[in-house]
């Protein structure tokens, strides 16, 4: 895997289980290496559908990547507070400085009340079906989901608005210092 540096810009780029790319968005800048994952941030980055479409994001994100774990997460730094729009998807890879990942439909969204929704059980449904997904693939994702929600009600420190303050500063103080 490709050496990480603090403040070097990836791409992301997201796919699904048939290896179609679903998503992808221009700019992701690393703002910390862990052992177990990674964090970026980005804002106002352009967004490629698979359609070929295009639009930006509307607001500064943090996101968390995990080399183990069966999920990402994104914390949205919105005016009225931050909200966690977390994918339940394979641990990622790095690859000419992309972060790859296949989603799997199976979303939590996370609003600035505490409040928790799991989002697109009928998607993942469908894709489960017509992509043949295995009982293992299908395990691994359901515990992906399990533990992500533990995360959460642990308060994890990537649900910590101190630290995806921290995050967001550093970001900014990075795209300022004209360094990424």
């Amino acid at each position: 895997m490709e050496k990480i540096k603090i403040g070097e810009r990836y791409q992301i780029q997201c796919y699904k289980h048939n290896g179609r790319i679903h998503r992808s968005w221009n700019e992701a800048v690393v703002l910390d290496v862990r052992d177990d994952y990674v964090v970026f941030g980005n804002n106002r980055t352009e967004v490629i559908e698979s359609a070929g479409n295009t639009w930006r994001t509307k607001e500064p994100a943090i996101m968390y990547f995990f080399k183990n774990r069966w999920f990402n997460i994104i914390a949205q730094m919105k005016k009225d507070g931050i909200y966690y729009y977390c994918n339940i998807a394979t641990p990622y890879i790095i690859e000419d400085k992309t972060i790859k990942y296949i989603d799997y439909d199976l979303d939590l969204r996370i609003y600035p009340t505490g409040d928790y929704k799991v989002l697109d059980k009928m998607e993942y449904k469908y894709h489960k079906e017509l992509m043949s997904y295995s009982s293992e693939l299908d395990k691994s994702i359901k515990i992906g989901l399990d533990d992500l929600i533990n995360e959460y009600n642990k308060k994890s420190v990537m649900f910590d608005k101190k630290e995806n303050m921290k995050y967001l500063q550093q970001y900014i103080k990075l795209k300022s210092s004209n360094k990424v």
